[in-house]
């Protein structure tokens, strides 16, 4: 059976720890001594009144006017340069919305996520092209995409896409959980805490 990689963006190529922080202790929403973990700075500001709104607010700042801000996780370039050079094909597969549900009329989300990729060499140097991202308003239009594309192996760092009724069967789930401990271990699914790991899964 022919490989075909696919993968999520947000958290799985890009990193938002640092900048969700340093935003959220800029606006005063949560103490400086809060973890630098999107998940813990997103747990904390939900406890806030209007605490929805005012993470929705940051995601605007993070996945939009910020995005330039973001951090690429490392060991996901050599990982997608190898399997390039093995003739391997990669896809980017993300659940982005063109513009913020709290501000249709805020930044395009797809734009700056393509600006970043370029600004940072990431095509550059993993030699993949605009052409190979597919981003997509649901996590149903998502999998669909998965399955469109052939893709037999996905990488997410989320469980509940793993979990849609329509994800394809006989793809190699593989969870990106770097930092936060998975709630929910299972057989069929294969949790990796970093890309050298998932090197040694895939690239085998």
């Amino acid at each position: 059976m022919n490989v075909h990689v696919g993968i999520d963006f947000d958290n799985t190529i890009v990193s938002y720890d640092d900048l969700a922080h340093n935003l959220a202790v800029e606006r005063g929403l949560i103490p400086e001594s809060t973890p630098a973990s999107k998940q813990a700075v997103r747990d904390r500001i939900r406890l806030l009144p209007a605490g929805d709104v005012e993470w929705q607010r940051i995601q605007v700042e993070l996945y939009g006017h910020k995005m330039n801000e973001a951090a690429l996780i490392p060991g996901v370039v050599p990982f997608i340069r190898i399997c390039r050079e093995g003739g391997i094909p990669v896809s980017i597969v993300s659940h982005k919305t063109e513009r913020p549900n709290i501000d249709p009329t805020g930044p395009n989300l797809r734009d700056a996520a393509l600006n970043w990729m370029d600004a940072t060499g990431f095509f550059l140097s993993s030699s993949l092209t605009p052409g190979d991202v597919y981003f997509e308003p649901t996590r149903d239009s998502k999998v669909d995409r998965i399955a469109d594309l052939g893709c037999t192996v996905f990488i997410d760092d989320l469980i509940e896409v793993f979990r849609e009724p329509g994800f394809p069967i006989g793809v190699t789930k593989i969870l990106f959980s770097p930092t936060d401990g998975v709630e929910e271990p299972s057989l069929d699914f294969t949790v990796a805490s970093s890309w050298n790991a998932i090197s040694e899964l895939v690239l085998v």
